[in-house]
């Protein structure tokens, strides 16, 4: 086979793998496609040419595939959010569990083991409780709007990234995951910001002022926050921005301005100043409450979280005399949600933010069996004696996309703890992470995948493991 790079070819779709790509063979060689859906025929360029594999881009669809449906965000295809919203739900959720047999298959070598199909989002639009828009000044056109003929201002840009691209920024006057009141937000400050002349930040000359835009809404109490990143304390500048959001949407209920000086281009500020409102929402999983800040960690998805958690505490088989253990414990959502049904649950997080929110929310919900420990999971584990006053019975695992440090999953292999519940949203480490349980001791008792983002290509996965 000779295939070069520019090369044409015509292709017949045959899955999806991992991250969204479509998957086409040429004489059994994989060919990686874009924005493509199993049982599409399309024509497209290949664009990379690798000894295992080929890449190629779409640029025409021949033939559709009964799986395609018409995405509601005209942005699809540009955008870097949602890439399978041009892909029927049950589809979705299908490519979805899939994802999960292969990684437990491939990686972790494990066959015996039944997972049921994804638990589906009740809600597969505005389900989001968060989103965090970039300001640019390169604005990046879709192939519409060149079309169109229109003059753009391509200095200026409040959107999201476009895939690949740290710099360029689509201008989004609507997007389908939050709400209808963020989409009147991002309007407004994106009017302002232009009204008074008021410039994004820039990577290249790191200039400008406007850097990020975070909105977050509670689902249980309709609280809306808007924090405003910048380069700088500016409120003379901030001010007037602050009024006109307030004039156009008065149901945001807090608003808050974080500073990053910083170069490096992240949402989170050194130093924040309230300038409407408290500073804080509160969201609601099951009977308890949480204050969520500008900057601490919550789940996404508040309604799903809510279907995930009950989940994972039905597979730790709880009582009232166990005593967990919950690693990676981040605000405390997890851990305040198993307190009803146990003597006492440890939490463990390394962010001290963090710590501070969840001993903030175990005050709010009234709980006084939780402690939480802010240090090194796995530094915490080895001198478990200086804190530890009771032997755990559950360990609880929820870490970060990367996973469990190979020396902290040997630590835990030392507590010999009789059942463990391993929450994921990577279960390509979580299969990693589970051989290494299973190869010492442990056998899988139950999964079961919980879909927390529709029309994208992420899962969370939970699992329980016995102690043989």
């Amino acid at each position: 086979m000779n295939i070069k790079k520019g090369e044409e070819v015509t292709l017949k779709i045959e899955t999806l793998a991992f991250q969204g790509k479509a998957i086409a063979r040429i004489d059994g060689l994989v060919v990686f496609v874009n924005d493509a859906v199993p049982g599409d025929t399309v024509r497209a360029a290949i664009t990379k040419v690798k000894s295992q594999y080929l890449e190629a881009r779409n640029l025409e669809l021949i033939e559709p595939s009964e799986l395609r449906v018409e995405p509601r965000c005209r942005y699809v295809g540009s955008c870097g959010g949602c890439k399978m919203q041009h892909i029927n739900y049950d589809t979705q959720i299908s490519l979805k569990h899939r994802h999960v047999i292969d990684a437990f298959e491939r990686i972790a070598k494990i066959k015996d083991i039944e997972i049921p199909s994804p638990v589906g989002a009740k809600d597969i639009f505005f389900y989001r409780n968060k989103m965090e828009f970039s300001f640019s000044d390169q604005r990046w056109l879709t192939a519409a709007e060149i079309a169109s003929g229109e003059e753009y201002d391509k200095n200026f840009a409040l959107g999201l990234h476009v895939p690949g691209r740290y710099d360029k920024v689509l201008d989004i006057e609507e997007c389908w995951l939050q709400s209808a009141e963020s989409n009147r937000i991002l309007d407004s400050i994106r009017r302002s910001a232009k009204q008074f002349a008021i410039k994004p930040y820039t990577t290249h000359s790191h200039e400008g002022f406007l850097r990020f835009l975070v909105i977050k809404q509670s689902r249980a109490t309709g609280e809306i926050m808007v924090n405003i990143v910048t380069s700088d304390n500016r409120q003379d500048i901030m001010q007037p921005v602050i009024e006109q959001l307030r004039d156009d949407m008065p149901a945001v209920t807090t608003i808050v301005n974080n500073i990053n000086r910083r170069k490096a281009q992240v949402a989170v500020g050194d130093e924040e100043i309230v300038y409407y409102g408290d500073g804080n929402i509160t969201e609601r999983i099951g009977k308890y409450s949480f204050r969520i800040s500008a900057n601490s960690f919550f789940q996404t998805n508040s309604a799903q979280t809510e279907t995930l958690y009950s989940i994972a505490k039905d597979f730790g088989e709880l009582s009232g005399d166990d005593v967990v253990l919950d690693l990676y414990s981040g605000t405390g959502t997890i851990t305040i949600y198993l307190s009803d049904s146990v003597k006492y649950v440890y939490g463990i997080e390394s962010v001290a933010d963090a710590v501070r929110d969840a001993n903030e929310n175990a005050a709010i919900n009234k709980i006084d069996n939780v402690s939480f420990l802010q240090g090194d999971v796995l530094e915490k584990i080895k001198n478990k004696d200086g804190w530890l006053s009771e032997q755990p019975t559950v360990l609880y695992l929820d870490p970060p996309r990367s996973g469990i440090h190979p020396k902290a999953i040997s630590e835990i292999l030392n507590l010999r703890l009789p059942s463990i519940v391993y929450v994921s949203c990577n279960p390509a480490t979580q299969a990693r992470d589970i051989a290494a349980l299973t190869e010492h001791g442990y056998r899988i008792d139950r999964m079961q995948p919980v879909d927390m983002f529709p029309h994208t290509y992420h899962i969370e996965n939970v699992a329980r493991l016995s102690l043989m």
